[in-house]
């Protein structure tokens, strides 16, 4: 297994600020531009393809590192629809919820229709 600084040699910028730049892009919704923009407001020049590189190079590999500590998930859901008051008016709440019971998406509708239900899913 290749150490930190096995996986850093030979690169022009140091490992913190690889790490730091493919951490925002794979957290983030952000592009590799405007973490050209955030590097730049820090001092730091770097070219939006580097990024992309390092997205590439190192993104397996982080992902790989982490991946045994991030809860686990499935691919587990279901969804339901019932009928409920919402300020005096009758309404139709559509849910998706996961094995576990979390709500994961909802809405709300005037009626129960099949274009209700496809603007839903």
């Amino acid at each position: 297994m290749e150490t930190q600084l096995d996986l850093f040699n030979w690169k022009h910028y140091e490992s913190t600020i690889i790490l730091l730049t493919v951490g925002w892009y794979l957290k983030y919704s952000l592009s590799y531009r405007d973490i050209v923009e955030m590097m730049g407001e820090r001092g730091l020049k770097i070219s939006h393809t580097t990024i992309m590189r390092w997205v590439h190079e190192f993104g397996p590999e982080i992902d790989k590192r982490i991946r045994p500590y991030l809860k686990p998930t499935n691919d587990s859901r279901r969804t339901d629809e019932t009928y409920i008051k919402v300020k005096g008016q009758w309404k139709y709440l559509y849910r998706a919820v996961d094995s576990m019971g979390k709500t994961i998406d909802f809405m709300l509708s005037e009626n129960r229709d099949v274009a209700a239900a496809k603007r839903f899913f």
